[in-house]
């Protein structure tokens, strides 16, 4: 029997009757006392695709625990659809949730002494918060992703919620009619899972297999396949060698574990939203990342996945294909992986990638000597406009320098109307800012404004930069996480309509052309503007947050 590591001073003993009596009214027997406690902290929710089938999972995950000789107690806590609350003032809540459910799960584990726990997550914000409730508990445990929504058939082609997005764009612009739009709508999102490309569900999902939380390819089983069950089940029983042997997630979060997991980001063209959840996870796990590692690791990645946004696949074909063991196989040939790293399954990252099979004739994973790109999907940018840096994806990317006027945008709501209204022409760089951790507050994703540029058919000929994030389905010449943020005083506070801006990616530099004295009288002059949010869990948020450069972690 696997040892109670925590358990036995909640349950054992004389003095401990009251509790089990109240255990026992929940169903549970004298042989369940007896077992070790393992939290199924379960991010379900009927609020959006992404998480919607993880009741049916967590009970696949019990039966698991159950006969491996544990006692399952299952959890709830909270979750924010960004698809849903995108474009509106909901989706402020969507960034600060991650602490939200990072901290719920943290205190039922501590409040009840669970010996053990499955985070099972299925969007956005649940799975860097899963992972991040782990390290900060550093109980033997392990991170189960509910999977990848099929993609939806529309036109004759595979769609996903991007092309809602953009469809939304080419609408305003006249170049799709309503009825079409109402036609990708009802097709673009045909049952549970999370959005289908390599957006920010996905690429969390494969960043916890190579840290080595999630059991390799558990991920990539999508979410209506009913191989989805038997990899819940495994789960349950995986978590209980891991309570007996005592393996615990800050033994399996090394420094290489993470470079692996950068690397899995930028292989596969996956979100940059990645910037700001690994180093958050992190700083949970007693570790500082600094954004430059990014660029230092995508630079010598190779981009070896042809993922949508950037490219042609999504979730599902790279399944088909041969999944992320094939991806691990691709980085180890590359000599990019730290193939010694250990995973929750026991195996090193090698050994998982030595597992890989591969799909003839598959075009998703590109072969090791014929990359699509000799580098990776993310660039870190830094310059007068910030100094503490900013992300980039390049994945896909053949605008690599930009110079155009500013069209300033002090939120995003103005942005979306001047883009819809035709008021943004080619050339132009937009600013978007007072839309960052503490600014917004919540840092909201720009999915919107940038699918709608391209939707208006500007997706090429326009440039924005913005202190706010972006969804993983963004694409075109777009910086975000401009740190410091406009907020804070940062430089990008103080852009005016018509100031020169400048992106180069290739130098890694992003920059407004004025002079050193001319931006610091302008930084002299600037007054902090009025909290949007003064008192709830946003002003709370705001006060706590810290820079983007840094995860947007609180303290």
């Amino acid at each position: 029997m696997p040892n109670r590591f925590h358990s036995s001073r909640l349950l054992d003993g004389d003095s401990r009757a009251p509790a089990r009596a109240m255990l026992r009214a929940c169903g549970l027997s004298d042989e369940d006392l007896s077992r070790p406690l393992i939290g199924i902290a379960n991010t379900w929710t009927e609020i959006g695709p992404c998480n919607l089938h993880l009741r049916r999972l967590a009970e696949r995950v019990k039966e698991g625990v159950r006969a491996a000789g544990g006692t399952p107690l299952e959890f709830n806590t909270i979750a924010v659809s960004d698809g849903i609350s995108m474009g509106t003032d909901g989706m402020k809540a969507s960034l600060v949730s991650r602490e939200v459910i990072a901290d719920s799960i943290e205190l039922v584990a501590r409040g009840h002494l669970l010996d053990g726990l499955v985070s099972l997550v299925g969007c956005d914000k649940t799975i860097p918060a899963g992972a991040m409730a782990l390290a900060r508990l550093n109980l033997p445990g392990l991170v189960l992703y509910g999977g990848s929504i099929a993609p939806g058939r529309f036109d004759g082609r595979d769609v996903t919620i991007q092309d809602v997005f953009e469809a939304v764009g080419a609408r305003t612009a006249g170049r799709l009619s309503a009825d079409a739009l109402h036609e990708l709508e009802v097709r673009a999102c045909p049952g549970a899972g999370a959005c289908g490309g390599q957006f920010t569900a996905n690429t969390m999902a494969t960043v916890c297999e190579f840290l080595g939380l999630s059991p390799m390819g558990t991920a990539g089983v999508p979410a209506t396949d009913l191989k989805k069950d038997e990899v819940a089940r495994a789960c349950g029983a995986l978590v209980m060698e891991l309570v007996a042997e005592d393996l615990r997630p800050r033994q399996l979060l090394t420094p290489g574990a993470f470079e692996n997991a950068i690397a899995a980001v930028a292989t596969t063209g996956g979100s940059t939203n990645a910037v700001l959840h690994l180093p958050a996870i992190a700083h949970e796990a007693g570790l500082s990342l600094d954004i430059d590692a990014f660029d230092r690791i995508s630079r010598r990645v190779p981009l070896f996945a042809d993922l949508k946004p950037g490219g042609r696949f999504v979730a599902h074909d790279l399944y088909r294909a041969g999944g992320t063991r094939l991806v691990a196989s691709r980085l180890l040939a590359a000599g990019v992986l730290h193939g010694d790293e250990r995973t929750v399954s026991g195996r090193s990252i090698a050994q998982e990638a030595a597992g890989a099979v591969e799909t003839p004739g598959q075009q998703v994973v590109r072969p090791a000597h014929a990359p699509l790109a000799a580098e990776g999907g993310l660039a870190i940018l830094r310059g007068n406009l910030a100094p503490e840096g900013c992300v980039v994806k390049i994945a896909g990317k053949r605008v690599r320098q930009f110079r155009g006027p500013a069209r300033v945008f002090d939120g995003e709501e103005a942005a979306f109307d001047a883009v819809t209204a035709g008021r943004v022409r080619p050339g132009d760089v937009v600013v978007i800012r007072y839309e960052g951790p503490r600014g917004g507050p919540g840092m909201r994703e720009m999915l919107a404004v940038t699918a709608a540029l391209v939707g208006a058919g500007l997706g090429e000929s326009v440039a924005l930069l913005t202190d706010g994030r972006f969804s993983g389905a963004t694409h075109g010449l777009m910086a975000g996480h401009v740190s410091p943020e406009a907020a804070l005083g940062g430089p990008i506070a103080v852009v005016q309509d018509g100031d020169s801006i400048v992106f180069d990616v290739d130098g890694r530099t992003l920059f407004v052309e004025l002079s050193e004295a001319e931006l610091g009288s302008r930084l002299t002059g600037w007054r902090a503007p009025t909290p949007r949010v003064t008192s709830g869990v946003l002003a709370k948020y705001a006060r706590l947050v810290s820079s983007a450069a840094r995860g947007a972690v609180t303290h």
